[in-house]
């Protein structure tokens, strides 16, 4: 195991709305940070996930989807959690507009195996 896999720790997430509450909490948090949303298809799966730096270590935390997303943007109100792909930033004040970044290639070893 190499030191790189022994400081990350990898939560995955049974639903997109269970990981897009991470973002939400992270938003509203005191230092109103919001982080970046991930795409990569990786073992043949399409996976989205953000990653969060801690002392000693980072946490991924990662869904797996049925299909690539179609859209650039995830808009997530903010007051219920609700949520939409979208192709760009909107003006609702009471969401927050996520970008799907699209990866070729990411140094994380996800756990999870070919289909």
């Amino acid at each position: 195991m190499s030191q790189a896999e022994w400081f990350t720790t990898y939560l995955e997430y049974e639903t997109l709305k269970d990981l897009l509450k991470v973002i939400l909490y992270t938003s509203q948090s005191f230092m109103s940070i919001t982080p970046l949303l991930y795409y990569i298809q990786y073992n043949d799966k399409n996976v989205l996930f953000i990653h969060t730096g801690i002392i000693g270590g980072v946490v991924a935390h990662y869904h797996i989807r049925g299909e690539k997303p179609n859209k650039k943007f995830i808009e997530l109100n903010k007051l219920t959690g609700e949520f939409e792909f979208a192709d760009n930033i909107g003006s609702n004040p009471q969401s927050i507009y996520i970008p799907i970044i699209n990866l070729n290639r990411s140094s994380l070893t996800f756990p999870i195996g070919p289909l």
